[in-house]
Order: C-alpha cells, then structure tokens, then sequence
C-alpha cells in the first residue's frame, strides 16, 4: 500500500532539518515531527527582548571545512562573533584557553620563553607517568595551579564526580597556547548566524509540513505507518524500549533571567570554576551578535544527573556505555526502513559542524550521490 510520505522525520533538530531539507529537494515527501513545542532541537533560539536567546545553552558555529561553511551560510548569513570565553575563580578573571593572558594573569610571565618555563616547572612536580585519573593526566599536562584554579571544579560539576573517579581518557590534551590570543577555536571559520538559529531551521524546514508537540513513541504505530522510511534522531536505547538496558547522560538546567540594563558581564561567556558556586557558567546572550538593547538577559548553566524524562546532553562515553551501545548500534544494521542520526542515535557529542558533515554525508548515501562534504 502508498504510503502518504517518503520519509517520518522524528526531531526537528538540525541533523531532521538537513535530511528533511535535502530529501524535499530530490522530490520526496517528508513529514517532520518533534516532541517539544518548537523546531531547532538544542540550537533553538527564541527572542526576549530583541535578544536571541540560546535556550539550550550556547552554540558557537566553528569548522575548518569551507563547503560546510558555505552550506550553513546558504541559508542564513552569519557574524563574525569570536568565541573568547572567560574563567571567574572566585572573582579572579582569566583568559581562555589557555595562552599568555591567562599565564600573566597567574604567574606574571610575560614572554613565552617565561611561561613555558613556569608550566615546565609546573608540571613537573606534578607529572605521573600513568595517569590514572583525570586529575592525574591534568596535572601531568598543565601543572597544579592551572588544574586547581581553572579545570578542578568546573569539571567535577560538569561531571557530577570527583576529579580522581573520572577517567583519564576524558582530557586527552589540553590546549596550551604561547600567543596573546584568545580566540578559543583554531577553526577557519567562526560566527553565530544573524538573527539566531531558529532562522536557519526555518528556512531548512520551508514548505515541509512540521509538526510539533507529536511524541513518536505515544503513537508510534501509526505514525510509523504513515511513510516508507524513519529517520530517526532521538535515543537509541528508548527505540530498542530500553532492552541492553539505559544508556547515562549528563542533563542540563537552565536558569534565565531578563535584567533591566545594558551590559551585565561584558562576554557572551564566563565560566564559573571554583568549587562553591552552584552553576558552571553564565551566558549572557546579546554578545553573541553585537547587541545593543536597552536590556539583557542571561542564563545560569547548572549540570545534573540524567534521569528518564530529562533532556540528555552529553553521554557518558565509558566502558559500559560503549558495550551498551555497541549492541543497540548492532541492533540497528538491521532495520530496513530505519535511518538512525545524530548525537543521540550515535550515542556521540556532536559539535555543529560535525552534525551537518553527518547529514550531508547520509543524504549522499541515501541517494546514492557524491557527498558534498569530505
């Protein structure tokens, strides 16, 4: 029997808006669908204000890879914002990543020559030939006083564990920088699309019929029904009905707060990294396209342990989560009308850029094609 679409596209998010997008240009019909009241998944932005507000937490576009670039700016041309977040420890302000602002800032160096010195000094009375811990592979890489006063704490709230529980693997380097430079990324290309993210989905989503506020699994046999092929971009263990059992996330809570002046922090980020205060950063939304509103507004970021219900964020990529996993992705080679995508069907944190290097790259699969990107 027809089916009514092609393609049930489950989560609006940007991994569902490429595809979807990409499909309707080869002549499919395609029904996209999402649990929450809004397009945009995780990189929904709503205005407060005049504001572009990052709902979801801060999202800063970053690539190397120009035809992705180029690909996002298709649809909504972007800024030239610089992501150059700063450290508050308790009030003492410092310049990430890591370069010779920050090293000034700590030690008073003020050429290179002096803070590669220092951070050989550093890490030497703190190195361990076998980290065991994340605490040990950070102090064998920049020393005990970057550790203490900017990775630390910030790190065991992102975490919700002691340093000396997680395991080393999860800082595999640091980036250490010998310049007055405080551009986070090494990226090419850099920038938050004008006018916010939902502007970009949007015009993703333009003439294809979205609906939200649909929860595929309270009515999955029927919608499931309604087109040939699934693609699929939520959990993966919650398709399977959990059977390998539930795989850990880390969750997030936002705090926002509209405030009656212009400038409240002077940075679109600033990381809280000590140890007391409860939440590890403060975004402050209208640095992030040049905003020159009479008001601001800003959110708190608070870290917590995922449980069902929750929206995940980040996985817990250990050992028993990747067998996990390992057996639901083994699980999926076997569908037949079943397309699986994005950080949560691949149990992956995903940058941006990666997102549509994913999705681009599945279209090309699906359609047989040359990919578009490399």
């Amino acid at each position: 029997m027809e089916k009514e679409y092609d393609y049930l596209i489950v989560g609006a998010g940007l991994y569902g808006a490429i595809f979807a997008h990409e499909a309707t240009k080869r002549g499919k019909k395609c029904l996209v669908i999402d649990k929450r009241d809004h397009i945009g998944g995780n990189i929904y932005t709503k205005s407060v204000e005049g504001i572009n507000v990052h709902t979801y937490g801060a999202h800063i576009f970053h690539t190397s890879n120009k035809k992705i670039w180029d690909y996002v700016n298709s649809f909504v041309e972007f800024n030239r914002y610089t992501n150059s977040p700063v450290a508050n420890y308790n009030g003492e302000l410092y310049n990430l990543p890591f370069n010779m602002n920050t090293f000034y800032q700590l030690w008073k160096v003020k050429t290179p020559e002096e803070a590669k010195a220092k951070l050989e000094e550093q890490i030497g009375d703190a190195f361990v030939e076998n980290p065991q811990n994340l605490e040990e592979q950070a102090m064998s890489l920049v020393g005990k006083d970057i550790y203490f006063k900017l990775i630390k704490s910030y790190t065991e709230k992102q975490w919700g564990r002691k340093a000396t529980e997680l395991p080393a693997f999860i800082i595999k380097r640091l980036p250490v920088r010998f310049t007055f430079d405080n551009n986070y990324f090494n990226d090419t290309y850099q920038g938050i699309p004008n006018g916010g993210y939902t502007k970009i989905v949007e015009k993703m989503l333009e003439g294809i019929e979205v609906r939200t506020s649909v929860d595929y699994f309270k009515d999955r046999e029927m919608l499931k029904n309604l087109a040939s092929t699934v693609v699929y971009t939520g959990m993966i263990d919650e398709f399977y009905d959990y059977r390998f059992g539930t795989l850990e996330y880390r969750s997030l809570r936002f705090e926002h707060e509209t405030l009656d002046k212009e400038n409240y922090q002077g940075n679109a980020v600033v990381n809280f990294t000590d140890g007391e205060t409860p939440f590890t950063r403060i975004i402050e939304h209208k640095h992030f396209e040049f905003g020159t509103q009479e008001k601001t507004v800003i959110t708190r970021e608070y870290p917590s342990e995922w449980k069902k219900g929750d929206e995940p964020y980040y996985p817990v990529n250990d050992a028993r989560n990747e067998e996990m996993f390992k057996q639901y992705k083994e699980l999926s080679r076997s569908e037949e009308n079943v397309i699986f995508g994005g950080r949560l069907a691949d149990y992956k944190y995903y940058d941006m850029h990666h997102v549509v290097g994913i999705a681009l790259k599945k279209v090309a699969e699906v359609f047989k094609e040359e990919a578009l990107v490399g």
